[in-house]
């Protein structure tokens, strides 16, 4: 048994409520961890177990709208619950530290990484500006950074999503504090930048002996940092054991269905047999640049109707920007995009609000894609009402209409706010708002890699079911192969603003690969807990972080 000396957090009874329909009701269910110094606790469950919740308990906080309504959190002998507000406050960012999931979100745009970085060490005092400038340069050199010397002293949006997500965990390690939570810092990255930032993060963890909670919804990654894994389902422990006993050996009948997610297949389609049936969206040699700079180079891939064409690729490998060509946000420099074989105006501007409403988008971020201060009923019939011209009971019929296609009752959500939604909820909002416009074509932009597993399975049945009954054609921008696999008919693999490689899944995911592809695939974590291990030595290190930082 390990001595009492060396447990850092201990948390009993833990019971905490949120208050909804005007009275407080229990979320988190008498919760019970312990964590020793040095060690990792990974937290996984579906959205809605209360795993970033009890992570931000073991730093005494409850977010808004929450309060911690019994137990006791002790962390390293003192008693969180009844610890004074400014002792709290001195503790977080010095002792605790926490890294968000969306870095992009968290980061202030207004001012360099660097100066973010050092202020939690200035303010308590640990270092004066010079020395944390040049501590903040070790750790980016530590965590492979591209140009530690120099990188800090960019903006928030000049850095990639990885690089980002990096400097965030560089910057929880400024002050080297005792735990770190990690709030599914993966979530949105891509597999090779994952990769990255998982040997950055278990490297840091190591070299400071620093205790961590890792809180995702993705197994395959858990398996790679915990020592230990708790299952949470709405705000109740399930089972906890140490990951090679959990992944071998689950022994509630919940955590083995999270084991067997991604079950959803549906059958692959093929191209029409009839020659002279025109793709609903033809891309044809296009180029783009933002400024002097040039992101795509001759894309060409067409999407037929009813079909799923799925492109895949890295961070900067021009996916999303290939969509901003064809909503028209993104004039090309050359090539031409058809619709039903008809050229698109390269400015949305000159289009007709007929060719507008025929192409429509649901993004990745349902949080920050729907605003928080406008009903879902204005949300969702504003589409309806500006492209249908739908005003009254017509209008109200419509929404309702729609809220029944995505499955959300419309006596319940018609007059709600984003804010009272889940995850998975905000997200089938998105996906109602496209459909009010009666498109033809929308392209999905990662909306299921801010989800957890069984929320996302579920997003994708909609999809599908969508698909059938509309005959929709989607584009279908990701970088989750299982995804890949569960969805598409056709796969467009590209790299630094060229497609690679393209053609039907069944033969895409057929070897021989193009060398990218198969870095591709190779990166999708296992359910082997040496996974990482090995794929690192196999790679090695300088080859993973050029791949990372493309």
């Amino acid at each position: 048994m390990v001595p009492r000396k060396d447990v850092l957090l201990r948390i009993t009874d833990l019971r905490i409520e949120g208050y909804s329909d005007e009275q407080w009701n229990e979320i988190v269910h008498g919760v019970s961890l312990t964590l020793h110094k040095g060690e990792v606790l990974g937290l996984i469950g579906e959205s809605g177990a209360g795993k970033s919740t009890i992570g931000l308990a073991a730093m005494g906080f409850a977010r808004d709208g929450c309060r911690i309504s019994g137990g006791s959190i002790e962390f390293d002998g003192m008693e969180l619950t009844t610890t004074p507000q400014s002792d709290l406050r001195a503790l977080r960012g010095s002792r605790i530290a926490y890294v968000a999931q969306s870095a992009a979100s968290s980061f202030n745009p207004a001012h360099r990484i660097i100066d973010q970085h050092t202020e939690a060490p200035i303010q308590y005092r640990i270092q004066k500006r010079v020395e944390a400038q040049e501590d903040a340069m070790q750790l980016y050199e530590r965590l492979r950074l591209p140009n530690p010397g120099e990188i800090g002293f960019r903006y928030p949006h000049q850095v990639s999503g990885g690089q980002l997500q990096r400097a965030m965990t560089a910057m929880a390690m400024a002050c080297r504090p005792d735990l770190i939570i990690f709030d599914e810092p993966t979530t949105a990255l891509d597999v090779t930048t994952q990769i990255e930032v998982l040997a950055a993060i278990r490297d840091i963890v190591d070299q400071f002996n620093t205790a961590a909670i890792y809180i995702t919804h993705d197994l395959a990654v858990v398996a790679q940092m915990a020592d230990t894994i708790k299952v949470l389902l709405k705000g109740e422990e399930v089972e906890e054991a140490p990951t090679e006993e959990m992944l071998d050996t689950p022994k509630e009948d919940y955590t083995k269905s999270l084991w067997a997610v991604r079950s959803f297949k549906r059958p692959q389609k093929q191209r029409p047999s009839d020659p002279d049936t025109l793709p609903i969206v033809s891309v044809q040699g296009i180029d783009a640049s933002y400024g002097k700079t040039r992101v795509l180079e001759d894309v060409s891939f067409d999407i037929y109707p009813g079909m799923t064409v799925a492109v895949v690729g890295e961070s900067g490998s021009g996916k999303s920007t290939t969509a901003r060509c064809i909503t028209g946000l993104l004039p090309p420099d050359k090539g031409q995009i058809l619709f039903n074989g008809e050229p698109l105006p390269p400015r949305y501007q000159d289009r007709t609000k007929e060719q507008l409403r025929q192409v429509q988008m649901i993004y990745q971020m349902a949080d920050t894609a729907l605003n928080p201060k406008i009903r879902i009923c204005d949300i969702i019939g504003r589409p309806a009402q500006f492209y249908g011209g739908l005003q009254g009971t017509a209008l109200k019929s419509r929404v309702d209409e729609l809220l029944d296609l995505i499955e959300l009752e419309p006596s319940q959500f018609y007059n709600r706010l984003p804010t009272e939604l889940s995850g998975g909820q905000k997200q089938r909002v998105g996906i109602a708002r496209a459909l009010a416009a009666n498109p033809a074509f929308i392209i999905c932009d990662e909306v299921t890699s801010a989800l957890d597993q069984l929320v996302a399975e579920g997003i994708l049945k909609l999809l599908d079911r969508l698909q059938q009954e509309f005959n929709l054609a989607y584009m279908f921008i990701t970088h989750d192969l299982a995804t890949v696999r569960s969805i598409a008919d056709e796969v467009v693999v590209m790299q630094k603003g060229k497609v690679v490689e393209q053609g039907p899944k069944d033969v895409m995911f057929k070897p021989p690969h193009h060398p990218y592809t198969d870095l591709l695939l190779s990166s999708v974590p296992e359910m082997d807990p040496n996974w990482l291990t090995t794929l690192l030595e196999e790679r090695g290190t300088d080859q993973i972080g050029e791949a990372a930082d493309v």
